[in-house]
């Protein structure tokens, strides 16, 4: 019972998650991972008859032999207090404090087959979106001839037109839309997002394969001379503002995240 109430527990928390965020693949995977908690009394209920009665003139043994029961719990029972060890370092509330020194605090033999289940990766914490943000910052890359007058590239899939509509992508994962995500956490002379520079010396080139990635090429005849990306923070737009002016998003500038680049910017 505690198993099949972990597995209905754990789907609703995936289908949630998947009706409220783009999380692309990785629901569809917890959701796939959780096919292992239930046997195979479980399965037959959802399984046509003919089916069910033909699985059951297979071989099948209902009880394990007590050795199997010896042996699994022999595997089962250091693999459960590894995990409450995972966890204790996961939730430890001071995050000065290294795994290391949390480990080292533990009685015997709980460090040694710690540091042993790590070199095989038998327990390892899972770190996916562990913390999330509360702010949606973007980055918005812009062309121009002028460096008067900037228009936007607009992406496929991440927000950019305060009037477009948020859009389901998953489990679709769109890559450079996602990478966009990441590198508006940071900055662009971090080793990670070097590759945004690369992405506008491509877009100066008017690269086809580069702006096929995109949704609106707003230079379809010939590449601006200038590029650069601004860093903006959006948010939801409430109800009366939707109505009123037509905007899903509303945002405000930070900063610029690039500087003005031209292709004579790469030659030097």
């Amino acid at each position: 019972r505690l198993r099949l109430m972990a597995f209905w527990l754990q789907i609703l928390l995936q289908i949630l998650i998947m009706a409220t965020g783009n999380y692309n693949f990785f629901n569809l995977l917890t959701v796939a991972l959780c096919l292992l908690l239930v046997d195979d009394a479980f399965v037959r209920r959802f399984i046509p008859q003919r089916w069910s009665e033909r699985a059951m003139t297979l071989p099948y043994r209902h009880k394990p032999w007590l050795v199997q029961r010896i042996f699994i719990s022999g595997v089962a029972i250091p693999i459960l207090a590894l995990n409450f060890v995972q966890m204790k370092i996961t939730l430890r509330a001071d995050r000065r404090v290294r795994a290391s020194a949390i480990v080292n605090e533990l009685p015997n033999p709980l460090p040694g087959l710690v540091k042993l289940s790590r070199r095989y990766h038998i327990v390892s914490g899972y770190g996916l979106f562990r913390s999330m943000t509360t702010r949606r910052p973007e980055i918005i890359i812009e062309g121009s001839n002028d460096r008067r007058t900037w228009e936007p590239y607009e992406f496929k899939w991440k927000p950019s037109d305060p009037k477009r509509r948020p859009t389901l992508v998953a489990p679709h994962q769109p890559r450079l839309d996602w990478q966009m995500w990441f590198a508006a956490l940071g900055d662009y002379r971090q080793r990670r997002n070097r590759w945004l520079v690369s992405l506008e010396r491509r877009l100066l080139e008017g690269s086809p394969d580069v702006l096929s990635l995109l949704e609106k090429n707003p230079f379809p005849g010939k590449p601006p001379q200038f590029i650069r990306a601004e860093l903006y923070e959006y948010h939801f737009s409430d109800w009366e503002t939707r109505r009123e002016e037509g905007v899903w998003w509303t945002r405000e500038r930070l900063r610029a995240y690039t500087p003005v680049l031209s292709l004579d910017s790469f030659r030097r």
